[in-house]
């Protein structure tokens, strides 16, 4: 697929590194030159130097036989307007826009075909808010991914000693959990994968995702771990657009506080929250934490636009007593050093975000993908077509699909019902199928699995 990316930023040069890898013909365009010739220093495409909405610089980029256009600078109108080029003067097929003013967001009727020809827009502040509420609502959770509209979630957890399957086969599962129909997709020990087996043992430590009904998902953590207290209180740290996201979202079911070091900033989100208490102040003072009983805090979420301000401020409070704590960090050298430390959950941007682009990269029909574990491994729901005879899915059990290793389907939405897969699970035509792959490598493999021969009409 010949894909044109415009913005060499962290967005741009985390999805160049991915497509890259899966042998796609990528070039990118940015005003940076230093940043163009960094990606070229260790990836495999081409670059064009210039104004990423200009028509000029479009053609020099071969926008004339592109498939698709990926427009994520940091300007929400270059990357409307670059899509409106591209359709008007190239007919660009597949145009995606990161948009992240919900000035222009609130109005959907502008991305239209008649008005500004986005066909799929991609709000980074959205995905990231959708995650963090996930992670609030499922305490202990490392990452809890919706699929099927929020029908199947796949979520991470660790294994804590005192968990009653901690120490136990696989297969006992079933056996603690009669009513509960669950699948372990995968399981990660000293970060490396292991392939799910009924005679696997989860040990202490290990990192586990599963897959259930959202309404399954409590259920089956407490057989991995302690039960986590319910969250009552959470502290977010900086009234940005994600803050403040956040706190529309969170103030009507917990107690809600948001810090703020700009007074204006304070009185305008204020005026825009009802329940939430905000305050004005630095976000790593101990002093101002200390007032705001920090040691009672269940979560404590620093989202401002500064990585460091992130970090220090969430060690302070984790120190401090706070019994949760994220940072969003955007530095990816940053989110390796985090892991080590006392900070729970190290949310990266681009990460949460690439898989919103990739589901439109895919071949077959792809609905879904997470991108998981760095961008090493993924999950998706592809949707089943065909027949038995057109499809090399379609009316086979999945004991006798020829999946490859280090792949596991966990579920199956069929007609809006939730079917947890099983050896002898028979795939049918138009089935949403949730896939978890430990390698991305393997991609390609699965989206030739689901594409349909010629024989289908």
């Amino acid at each position: 697929m010949k894909i044109i990316i415009l913005g060499a930023g962290q967005v741009g040069s985390s999805v160049a590194e991915n497509l890259v890898s899966e042998d796609n013909d990528i070039t990118v365009v940015d005003t940076d030159a230093s940043r163009l010739q960094a990606m070229l220093d260790r990836l495999d495409l081409r670059t064009v130097l210039g104004h990423a909405s200009h028509p000029e610089v479009l053609q020099r980029a071969g926008c004339e036989d592109a498939d698709m256009i990926l427009a994520v600078t940091s300007s929400d109108e270059t990357n409307m307007v670059a899509c409106q080029v591209a359709y008007t003067l190239f007919h660009t097929p597949t145009k995606i826009a990161r948009v992240r003013s919900s000035a222009y967001l609130q109005y959907k009727e502008i991305f239209t075909q008649e008005a500004i020809p986005v066909d799929v827009l991609i709000s980074p502040e959205q995905v990231i808010t959708n995650y963090v509420c996930g992670l609030i609502e499922n305490p202990g959770a490392l990452q809890v991914l919706d699929f099927a509209d929020g029908k199947i979630q796949l979520v991470a957890v660790r294994a804590f000693h005192g968990g009653p399957l901690v120490g136990h086969e696989l297969s006992e599962l079933k056996k603690h959990m009669p009513s509960v129909e669950t699948r372990v997709a995968a399981i990660y020990r000293r970060g490396a994968p292991i392939a799910p087996e009924g005679d696997t043992i989860i040990e202490v430590d290990d990192v586990v995702f599963f897959v259930a009904a959202r309404e399954n998902i409590r259920v089956v953590m407490r057989e991995l771990r302690r039960e986590d207290k319910q969250v009552k209180s959470v502290m977010l740290a900086g009234g940005g657009n994600i803050g403040l996201r956040l706190a529309k979202l969170l103030e009507e079911r917990y107690q809600v506080k948001l810090v703020d070091h700009k007074l204006g900033n304070c009185n305008r989100i204020a005026e825009s929250l009802d329940k939430t208490i905000v305050l004005h102040g630095d976000v790593a003072d101990e002093k101002l934490l200390l007032e705001e009983n920090i040691e009672n805090i269940d979560v404590f979420c620093a989202v401002t636009n500064d990585d460091e301000a992130n970090i220090l401020s969430a060690l302070l409070a984790k120190r401090m007593g706070a019994r949760k704590v994220m940072a969003l960090i955007n530095r990816s050298a940053y989110v390796d050093l985090v892991e080590s430390s006392d900070i729970d959950i190290a949310i990266s941007p681009h990460q949460a975000m690439i898989g919103s682009l990739l589901a439109h990269v895919r071949k077959g029909d792809v609905v879904m993908v997470h991108s998981l574990r760095k961008g090493a491994a993924e999950a998706i729901e592809a949707v089943a077509h065909g027949d038995a005879n057109s499809s090399k899915v379609v009316g086979r059990s999945i004991e006798d699909i020829n999946l490859p290793r280090g792949v596991t389907i966990g579920a199956i939405v069929r007609d809006e019902k939730v079917v947890i897969a099983h050896h002898d699970t028979v795939i049918e035509s138009e089935d949403h199928v949730i896939l978890f792959l430990v390698d991305k490598k393997l991609v390609s493999i699965i989206e030739q699995l689901f594409q349909v021969g010629v024989t289908f009409i």
